[in-house]
């Protein structure tokens, strides 16, 4: 049976570990941070405790994907998840060239990105910051922190606005207004944090996980990474483009790892994993 109970507080939970390279740890109401600096670009990173959630949608969700089993998911290690998506800033500080197709603006997430795109940067931001294990988040890290504790289709409640998440605002959710119609990503900590302090968790661009896609489990996991190989990487978030139905805690995407759509981009999360199942070295060998 699935345990209904939420994720207990944050301050019940386990201290956030200490990383190199990086400022802090600085305390706020959303919990504890820590900053990465490179040249003259910074990524704050916030503390995600252990914990235990229910990861997927309930048959009552509206607008919910069949690929959305309800189970059971335990997260026993903490790790720190970038409290944005990576912006160009922070890319062209580790990468010489932007991929971006909406280049107006350092502050927007970088994106036109690919997975193995992603991991070529890491394995840079990691040669240059020993020590460091910038990798992608899990999928299920991901929707343990954008959902913050919470289990309704959104962080902040049964629907969205605009003012709340970038998304396609003539597609709302049922039962909410229609909305502004950005056309692009906003800057990165432009619209409300969750509850954990991580912003634009639903919306703006879509964001890569660690995970090749496959169904999931109908029985409670701990620490799930998906499955050894398949042919498509997780996709999280939703996007300036999209109805607001994809923005979802729960909604998953998949697609190529070597595809770049003009609206994906990634969230580095810091933290060595046991079995790094979802992390396939460059080039691919799957």
């Amino acid at each position: 049976m699935l345990d209904p109970s939420p994720a207990p507080p944050r301050n019940a939970r386990r201290e956030p570990k200490p990383v190199p390279w990086t400022s802090g740890p600085i305390e706020d109401t959303f919990g504890t941070s820590c900053a990465l600096a490179v040249g003259g670009a910074q990524q704050v990173f916030r503390w995600i405790p252990p914990g235990k959630f229910l990861m997927g949608s309930p048959t009552s969700e509206a607008l919910r994907g069949s690929s959305e089993t309800l189970h059971e998911v335990s997260l026993s290690r903490g790790f720190w998840l970038a409290d944005t998506a990576c912006t160009q800033a922070f890319w062209l500080a580790v990468w010489p060239v932007n991929p971006s197709h909406f280049q107006d603006d350092p502050r927007k997430p970088v994106e036109n990105v690919a997975w193995h795109d992603a991991q070529r940067f890491i394995d840079e931001l990691n040669r240059r910051f020993p020590g460091l294990h910038a990798r992608l988040p899990s999928e299920a890290e991901w929707e343990y922190a954008c959902r913050a504790g919470t289990r309704t289709p959104f962080c902040f409640g049964e629907r969205v606005t605009t003012d709340q998440v970038n998304y396609h605002g003539d597609y709302p959710y049922p039962g909410a207004e229609k909305g502004l119609f950005r056309g692009q990503p906003c800057p990165v900590a432009s619209l409300p944090a969750n509850p954990w302090g991580l912003y634009e968790m639903h919306g703006n661009v879509w964001e890569w996980c660690a995970d090749w896609y496959s169904d999931y489990p109908t029985t409670p996991q701990t620490n799930p990474q998906g499955p050894s190989s398949g042919k498509m990487r997780v996709l999280r978030g939703g996007t300036w483009s999209d109805p607001a139905r994809y923005a979802r805690s729960a909604n998953r995407s998949r697609i190529e790892p070597a595809y770049r759509p003009r609206s994906t981009g990634f969230r580095l999360a810091l933290g060595s994993i046991e079995t790094p199942r979802g992390l396939a070295p460059w080039p691919p060998n799957v």
